[in-house]
């Protein structure tokens, strides 16, 4: 769909330059999306494996991150290869709900409700981020966060458009359970894609 050089804005990497390559298609329908003109990749043009790696090596990023949609709905194999050429790490933001086929070096999880995630989710993942937009969330990341590898570092995002209701109620969360981090979108505070 697009891919682009900025800033990491979200989770472990926030704050960090990151080359983001964005994968049209998803059928998981989260309906806080910011990006739901990725779900139908019928509407953008297939491009090479080529095409896309050539701008990461041009900004000289030596970090990429792997997003859509949904991009696990893909063999990535190829891809990971290409990019593996030119940078050091590559990430993946996820549902979980497809298996992973790929080199990937970074896999952040970030379940949603309207599509179950596969178990092979779990074991991979570096990175549970789950996000906030109604009470019972904080009650269904524990579920998530007791089945994840003991490595995995928690998250709890709140939903852009609620944050101003839910924040305070995350920071009390953390506060009183501090395995869980706070993950803010500050990419979009920085007014940058």
């Amino acid at each position: 769909m697009e891919h682009f050089y900025t800033i990491q804005g979200e989770g472990n990497f926030s704050g960090r330059a990151a080359y983001f390559i964005r994968l049209a298609g998803c059928d998981v329908g989260c309906v806080w999306c910011d990006v739901k003109d990725s779900w139908d990749n019928a509407i953008h043009p297939l491009e090479t494996i080529e095409k896309i790696v050539a701008p990461v090596k041009e900004d000289n990023a030596d970090f990429v991150v792997i997003t859509g949609g949904e991009p696990a709905m893909y063999d990535l194999t190829e891809l990971t290869k290409q990019l593996h050429q030119i940078v050091p790490m590559i990430a993946i933001e996820t549902s979980g709900c497809y298996p992973l086929i790929g080199g990937i070096d970074w896999y952040c999880f970030s379940p949603k409700k309207f599509k179950p995630p596969v178990e092979d989710a779990y074991t991979k993942a570096n990175e549970l981020k789950v996000v906030i937009a109604h009470p019972s969330d904080f009650e269904w990341a524990e579920t998530h966060a007791a089945k994840v590898n003991t490595d995995c570092l928690l998250y709890l995002q709140p939903e852009w458009s609620k944050q101003e209701r839910f924040l305070p109620e995350i920071i009390e969360y953390v506060k009183n359970n501090p395995k869980w981090r706070i993950s803010l979108q500050t990419h979009k505070f920085m007014q940058i894609p």
